[in-house]
């Protein structure tokens, strides 16, 4: 569902700098940051490097970058 939003014209400034450095567009960069921030207030006792690379790791699943792990005994 798409819902309009009054958003501060710097934040659209400063996300148009991160969405071309990441190659999102605005939306998804804004999206992309209030994912990450509802991440870090569920888990305010996990370091961000680690929230960041937990949701890297969810999308390579949902395309199919999945290895199997090889225990050896």
């Amino acid at each position: 569902m798409a819902v309009t939003l009054k958003i501060s014209d710097d934040l659209v400034e400063l996300a148009k700098l991160h969405a071309a450095v990441e190659q999102r567009s605005v939306p998804k960069q804004i999206e992309y940051w209030a994912r990450l921030g509802k991440a870090v207030e569920d888990n305010p006792e996990l370091p961000l490097q680690f929230i960041k690379d937990t949701l890297l790791a969810a999308e390579e699943a949902k395309a199919g970058f999945l290895t199997p792990y090889q225990f050896e005994a």
